[in-house]
């Protein structure tokens, strides 16, 4: 008996000192200290990692990356314990108020502006696209563009022409969607006549597998309804405002408290992280500082 109440006492203070470790842990998060996940839209990954790598060599921090399209995002940031998200574009009122219920108001931080490419193959002749061509398309009416090709049917690109055009759904018709940018640029270098829906991101920092790839494709210039310029996707058109396919990043942060959400915001929205961006080919939404050194 003796022995039975010592075992059950070892146990007992063994789940205390457990309980109390778990709870020191997750009392160690600070904006700048600790651990977290963060799911990210998978069509501006490259950025965000960039962001990630120069934040976790600065603090002792550690951010797990979950790249996922617009929509598990969005059900990841309301259904699991993942409560920062990194989109391009804010929360709508529906989305924002599912927080609002819950006494948790999100923050939103701008701080980046992106821009949608669309890529061709290298042996199309034509190199110019009209919004109009793109919203007839989607809405079935005659247009020059033969088949769009996006990364994921959920993902932001599909939303942000959706938009565009003033539709609720994609048509079918000539429509191709995969899994992952990669493969879609894969598909625009191997069949012409396709056009790929891509974040300019994933050309301005291409990995391994886009590389491959590069030099069998072209980036259209895209013209604005009732326009008569064509512009790239480049930074100066893009801080220009004259790229018509531009969008603005967020790190939407719905912790309700102070931890690492909160220090990576202000981390990208702060000097060393608007830095990253304008190195990236992105256009940061406050221009970095540049100091002036005069010598004699």
């Amino acid at each position: 008996m003796k022995i039975l109440k010592t075992i059950l006492s070892f146990i007992l203070v063994f789940m205390l000192l457990l309980t109390g470790c778990k709870k020191s842990t997750a009392a160690e998060e600070t904006i700048i200290k600790g651990s977290t996940s963060i799911v990210v839209d998978e069509t501006i990954l490259p950025i965000v990692e960039d962001q990630v790598a120069v934040f976790e060599s600065k603090y002792k921090a550690k951010i797990k990356l979950i790249p996922l399209s617009e929509a598990e995002c969005l059900n990841r940031l309301t259904s699991t314990s993942e409560k920062i998200v990194i989109l391009a574009r804010k929360l709508s009122v529906a989305e924002n108020n599912v927080f609002l219920q819950k006494k948790i108001t999100p923050r939103e931080t701008a701080f980046a502006t992106d821009g949608l490419a669309l890529i061709c193959n290298k042996n199309n002749k034509d190199s110019l696209l009209s919004v109009d061509d793109i919203v007839a398309f989607l809405n079935k009416k005659p247009s020059k563009i033969k088949g769009l090709v996006f990364d994921n049917p959920n993902s932001s690109t599909v939303n942000y022409l959706k938009n565009k055009a003033h539709l609720e759904t994609l048509p079918t018709e000539n429509v191709f969607s995969f899994k992952t940018n990669n493969q879609v640029i894969k598909y625009v270098a191997e069949n012409e006549g396709m056009i790929g829906v891509i974040g300019i991101n994933w050309l301005l920092q291409p990995n391994a597998e886009t590389e491959k790839y590069s030099s069998k494709i072209s980036i259209l210039k895209i013209k604005e309804v009732n326009k008569s310029n064509y512009y790239y996707p480049t930074q100066d058109n893009i801080a220009g405002t004259d790229y018509p396919l531009a969008r603005d990043l967020y790190i939407i942060n719905c912790q309700g408290g102070k931890g690492l959400g909160m220090g990576f915001a202000s981390f990208l929205a702060g000097e060393i992280g608007q830095r990253i961006v304008l190195k990236s080919g992105l256009v940061p939404k406050k221009m970095p500082g540049r100091k002036i050194r005069v010598k004699n």
